[in-house]
């Protein structure tokens, strides 16, 4: 039997990136698969086949998962479809980087709105529905600079580090209705964004990584599916970094 066999699962910010690897690692491993994402454009229709392709149901929603009021009816209309949500994965994030001192306040707000807000959003959304299933795993998409901080990113780090915050503050909530919540913190992880950088920022990255080469999404995608699975039963409140070893 399949990992996640009967399960289905909401991933936000999936059509592309980090939370497509982990929408179709769910699937391989028999989810059904609900995603938002802010539109659901070809490249989303796309991944909503590339998903179907292995077999389970897929659907993609489009959702501004920072307005609350966006994101309970697009839950509402999700457990219409699906009838049950299983496993939350809150994965919506954005960069809008700048030095402490140069940041805007829009800057700010967009960043916190669109990475810890949405999460918040999402769990209010699903927990009603995981209280009355008694189970379920929420998964929050941290990172590595929300543990140790990072130059230039404050509002980054500082959303960052909410979702650790929150996800341990949701298992000490909703432990005893037997809902999980745990947070992964992704280090340098390559991807379109780092493939931008320069070669000699990456080369310098890499050096401090005792494994010495960046992680991939499957990496992540593994990782989440173990905190999905039954395999984590007895995990919740912890915040695991993905990072390679490394000491930032």
């Amino acid at each position: 039997m399949k990992l996640l066999e009967g399960k289905t699962a909401l991933i936000t910010g999936a059509a592309r990136g980090i939370g497509k690897a982990i929408a179709l690692k769910f699937a391989s491993e028999g989810a059904n698969i609900a995603f938002t994402d802010l539109t659901i454009d070809e490249n989303g229709k796309a991944t909503e086949s590339e998903i179907a392709a292995l077999g389970v149901k897929a659907k993609g929603y489009a959702s501004n998962a920072a307005n609350f009021e966006q994101t309970h009816e697009v839950v509402e209309n999700i457990l219409k479809d699906f009838g049950r949500i299983d496993i939350l994965v809150n994965n919506a994030g954005i960069t809008k980087d700048g030095l402490m001192l140069k940041m805007t306040e829009a800057q700010w707000d967009a960043v916190l709105a669109v990475n810890l807000k949405s999460a918040f959003n999402f769990i209010h959304a699903c927990v009603p529905s995981m209280m009355h299933q008694r189970s379920g795993s929420i998964i929050n998409m941290s990172s590595v600079v929300g543990v140790h901080g990072n130059a230039g990113q404050s509002n980054y780090a500082a959303s960052k580090a909410g979702l650790i915050a929150l996800a341990k503050s949701v298992s000490q909530e909703m432990g005893s209705r037997g809902i999980r919540a745990n947070a992964i913190a992704p280090g340098f992880i390559i991807s379109a964004m780092t493939d931008q950088l320069p070669e000699d920022v990456r080369k310098a990255w890499i050096q401090k990584i005792p494994l010495r080469r960046g992680g991939t999404t499957d990496d992540i995608a593994n990782v989440a599916t173990f905190l999905g699975s039954d395999l984590s039963s007895y995990v919740s409140g912890q915040v695991i970094q993905v990072d390679g070893g490394m000491n930032m």
